[in-house]
Protein backbone atom coordinates (compact mmCIF):
# COMPACT_ATOMS: atom_id res chain seq x y z
CA UNK A 1 0.00 0.00 0.00
CA UNK A 2 1.45 3.12 -1.13
CA UNK A 3 2.19 5.84 2.11
CA UNK A 4 0.27 8.93 2.47
CA UNK A 5 1.17 11.32 4.76
CA UNK A 6 -1.02 13.78 7.25
CA UNK A 7 -4.51 11.73 6.59
CA UNK A 8 -7.89 13.21 8.63
CA UNK A 9 -7.52 11.83 12.27
CA UNK A 10 -3.68 11.50 12.21
CA UNK A 11 -2.70 14.60 12.62
CA UNK A 12 -1.74 14.46 16.07
CA UNK A 13 -0.23 16.62 18.53
CA UNK A 14 0.99 16.95 22.55
CA UNK A 15 0.23 19.73 24.26
CA UNK A 16 -0.01 20.71 28.27
CA UNK A 17 0.49 19.19 31.98
CA UNK A 18 -1.80 18.28 34.24
CA UNK A 19 -2.48 15.82 37.34
CA UNK A 20 0.70 15.94 38.25
CA UNK A 21 1.24 13.60 41.95
CA UNK A 22 3.77 12.91 44.38
CA UNK A 23 5.22 10.45 45.39
CA UNK A 24 7.71 10.36 48.62
CA UNK A 25 9.59 7.43 48.64
CA UNK A 26 9.69 4.83 51.62
CA UNK A 27 13.17 4.76 52.96
CA UNK A 28 13.11 1.69 54.30
CA UNK A 29 11.62 -0.46 51.37
CA UNK A 30 12.00 1.77 48.14
CA UNK A 31 8.37 1.66 47.56
CA UNK A 32 5.66 5.40 47.28
CA UNK A 33 3.07 4.16 49.03
CA UNK A 34 1.23 7.79 49.54
CA UNK A 35 0.68 10.43 46.91
CA UNK A 36 -0.22 13.62 47.10
CA UNK A 37 -2.16 15.79 44.32
CA UNK A 38 0.58 18.44 43.11
CA UNK A 39 -1.59 21.42 42.86
CA UNK A 40 0.03 24.17 40.89
CA UNK A 41 1.78 22.62 38.62
CA UNK A 42 3.32 24.64 35.75
CA UNK A 43 5.15 22.02 33.28
CA UNK A 44 7.85 19.03 33.57
CA UNK A 45 10.48 19.25 30.78
CA UNK A 46 12.29 15.73 30.33
CA UNK A 47 16.09 16.10 29.67
CA UNK A 48 17.71 12.99 29.13
CA UNK A 49 21.45 13.13 29.03
CA UNK A 50 24.26 10.82 27.80
CA UNK A 51 23.76 8.39 24.84
CA UNK A 52 26.85 9.62 23.81
CA UNK A 53 28.83 7.64 20.72
CA UNK A 54 32.57 6.66 21.41
CA UNK A 55 34.31 6.19 18.34
CA UNK A 56 36.34 2.77 17.85
CA UNK A 57 39.09 2.67 14.89
CA UNK A 58 40.76 -0.15 13.25
CA UNK A 59 42.44 -1.02 10.04
CA UNK A 60 42.14 2.80 9.88
CA UNK A 61 38.51 3.18 9.59
CA UNK A 62 35.98 3.92 11.60
CA UNK A 63 35.28 0.01 13.66
CA UNK A 64 32.45 0.71 15.74
CA UNK A 65 30.21 3.09 18.47
CA UNK A 66 30.37 2.68 21.45
CA UNK A 67 27.04 3.88 23.19
CA UNK A 68 27.53 5.50 26.77
CA UNK A 69 24.17 4.68 29.06
CA UNK A 70 21.61 6.99 28.96
CA UNK A 71 20.17 9.03 32.32
CA UNK A 72 16.71 10.50 32.67
CA UNK A 73 16.67 13.91 34.32
CA UNK A 74 13.74 16.85 34.06
CA UNK A 75 13.05 19.71 35.22
CA UNK A 76 9.65 20.87 37.35
CA UNK A 77 7.61 24.35 37.69
CA UNK A 78 5.04 25.15 39.59
CA UNK A 79 3.84 27.82 41.21
CA UNK A 80 3.47 26.03 44.97
CA UNK A 81 3.97 22.08 45.92
CA UNK A 82 2.87 20.03 48.21
CA UNK A 83 4.17 19.71 52.10
CA UNK A 84 5.33 16.66 51.99
CA UNK A 85 7.78 17.80 48.60
CA UNK A 86 9.63 19.78 51.92
CA UNK A 87 11.50 17.08 52.23
CA UNK A 88 12.25 16.16 48.58
CA UNK A 89 13.22 19.63 48.72
CA UNK A 90 16.01 19.37 51.54
CA UNK A 91 13.75 21.28 54.43
CA UNK A 92 12.82 19.29 57.60
CA UNK A 93 9.89 20.74 60.04
CA UNK A 94 11.29 20.95 63.76
CA UNK A 95 8.15 22.27 64.99
CA UNK A 96 4.72 22.98 62.96
CA UNK A 97 5.43 25.52 60.14
CA UNK A 98 9.15 25.91 61.13
CA UNK A 99 11.28 24.83 58.53
CA UNK A 100 15.35 24.47 58.37
CA UNK A 101 17.35 23.70 55.10
CA UNK A 102 20.50 21.83 53.76
CA UNK A 103 18.99 18.96 55.31
CA UNK A 104 19.25 15.20 53.15
CA UNK A 105 16.69 15.18 49.79
CA UNK A 106 13.96 12.51 49.70
CA UNK A 107 13.75 10.46 46.86
CA UNK A 108 10.51 10.47 45.01
CA UNK A 109 8.31 9.62 42.24
CA UNK A 110 6.46 11.98 40.10
CA UNK A 111 3.34 11.19 37.80
CA UNK A 112 1.83 13.87 35.64
CA UNK A 113 -0.69 13.70 32.35
CA UNK A 114 0.13 15.11 28.44
CA UNK A 115 -3.23 15.63 26.71
CA UNK A 116 -2.62 13.86 23.19
CA UNK A 117 -4.82 15.81 20.52
CA UNK A 118 -6.06 15.63 16.84
CA UNK A 119 -7.04 17.15 13.96
CA UNK A 120 -10.81 15.99 14.37
CA UNK A 121 -11.13 15.77 18.17
CA UNK A 122 -8.66 18.41 19.66
CA UNK A 123 -7.12 17.60 23.16
CA UNK A 124 -10.19 14.94 23.96
CA UNK A 125 -8.04 12.54 21.62
CA UNK A 126 -6.23 11.00 24.08
CA UNK A 127 -3.30 11.65 26.61
CA UNK A 128 -0.12 10.16 28.13
CA UNK A 129 0.87 8.96 31.64
CA UNK A 130 4.56 10.02 32.59
CA UNK A 131 5.62 8.17 35.42
CA UNK A 132 9.32 8.96 37.13
CA UNK A 133 11.03 6.80 39.73
CA UNK A 134 14.01 7.66 41.68
CA UNK A 135 14.15 11.44 41.64
CA UNK A 136 15.95 13.76 43.82
CA UNK A 137 15.62 17.51 43.06
CA UNK A 138 18.61 19.82 43.24
CA UNK A 139 18.84 23.34 44.98
CA UNK A 140 17.42 25.56 43.21
CA UNK A 141 16.87 30.11 43.09
CA UNK A 142 13.70 31.36 44.36
CA UNK A 143 13.18 34.91 43.48
CA UNK A 144 11.24 36.85 45.69
CA UNK A 145 10.43 40.57 44.64
CA UNK A 146 7.90 43.42 45.59
CA UNK A 147 4.50 44.26 44.57
CA UNK A 148 3.78 46.50 42.27
CA UNK A 149 1.75 47.43 39.50
CA UNK A 150 2.19 44.61 37.48
CA UNK A 151 1.98 41.73 39.82
CA UNK A 152 3.57 38.09 38.99
CA UNK A 153 3.14 35.11 41.05
CA UNK A 154 6.53 33.42 42.05
CA UNK A 155 7.39 30.57 40.43
CA UNK A 156 9.52 27.79 41.89
CA UNK A 157 11.79 25.06 39.47
CA UNK A 158 13.45 22.38 40.45
CA UNK A 159 16.28 19.96 38.36
CA UNK A 160 15.58 16.43 38.94
CA UNK A 161 17.77 13.71 38.10
CA UNK A 162 17.36 9.81 38.63
CA UNK A 163 18.77 6.40 39.56
CA UNK A 164 17.54 3.83 37.50
CA UNK A 165 15.33 0.80 38.64
CA UNK A 166 15.06 -2.97 37.14
CA UNK A 167 12.51 -3.34 34.34
CA UNK A 168 11.93 -7.35 33.76
CA UNK A 169 13.42 -8.08 30.44
CA UNK A 170 14.65 -4.44 29.47
CA UNK A 171 17.63 -2.41 30.70
CA UNK A 172 17.15 -0.65 33.99
CA UNK A 173 15.15 2.98 33.20
CA UNK A 174 13.56 5.55 35.85
CA UNK A 175 10.95 6.59 33.22
CA UNK A 176 7.41 4.78 32.01
CA UNK A 177 5.06 6.34 29.84
CA UNK A 178 1.65 4.99 29.24
CA UNK A 179 -0.10 6.42 25.94
CA UNK A 180 -4.14 6.28 26.64
CA UNK A 181 -4.74 5.47 22.68
CA UNK A 182 -2.69 2.69 22.68
CA UNK A 183 -3.52 0.88 26.15
CA UNK A 184 -6.74 -0.92 27.02
CA UNK A 185 -9.11 1.40 28.49
CA UNK A 186 -9.49 -1.56 31.68
CA UNK A 187 -6.28 -1.73 32.06
CA UNK A 188 -5.55 2.35 31.92
CA UNK A 189 -8.69 2.55 34.54
CA UNK A 190 -7.19 -0.20 36.89
CA UNK A 191 -3.58 1.60 36.63
CA UNK A 192 -5.12 5.29 37.19
CA UNK A 193 -7.50 3.97 40.63
CA UNK A 194 -3.85 2.75 41.17
CA UNK A 195 -2.13 6.08 40.88
CA UNK A 196 -4.23 8.57 41.74
CA UNK A 197 -6.89 6.29 44.41
CA UNK A 198 -9.95 5.41 44.79
CA UNK A 199 -13.42 5.66 47.85
CA UNK A 200 -11.21 2.16 49.63
CA UNK A 201 -7.64 2.51 48.78
CA UNK A 202 -4.66 5.13 48.75
CA UNK A 203 -3.22 6.74 45.49
CA UNK A 204 0.37 4.79 45.38
CA UNK A 205 2.85 4.47 42.84
CA UNK A 206 3.48 1.33 41.20
CA UNK A 207 6.66 0.15 39.87
CA UNK A 208 7.30 -0.89 36.44
CA UNK A 209 7.24 -4.72 36.89
CA UNK A 210 3.69 -4.22 38.11
CA UNK A 211 2.23 -1.71 35.60
CA UNK A 212 3.95 -4.26 33.33
CA UNK A 213 2.00 -7.54 34.59
CA UNK A 214 -0.99 -4.90 34.47
CA UNK A 215 -0.83 -4.07 30.64
CA UNK A 216 0.13 -7.81 30.40
CA UNK A 217 -3.80 -9.06 32.24
CA UNK A 218 -5.60 -6.79 30.21
CA UNK A 219 -3.85 -7.65 26.95
CA UNK A 220 -4.51 -11.15 27.09
CA UNK A 221 -8.26 -10.49 28.15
Amino acid sequence: MRLTWDPVGLRTYETGTDRGVLYPQDAATGLYPAGVAWNGLIGVTQSPSGADPTALWANNSKYLNLISAEEFGATIEAYTYPDEFAACDGSAEIAPGVYVGQQVRRPFGLSYRTLIGNDTEGTAFGYKLHIVYNATAAPSDKGYSTVNDSPEAITFSWTVSTVPMEVPGMLPTASVTIDSTKVDPLCLASLEEILYGSATEDPRLPLPSEIALLVGIAAAG
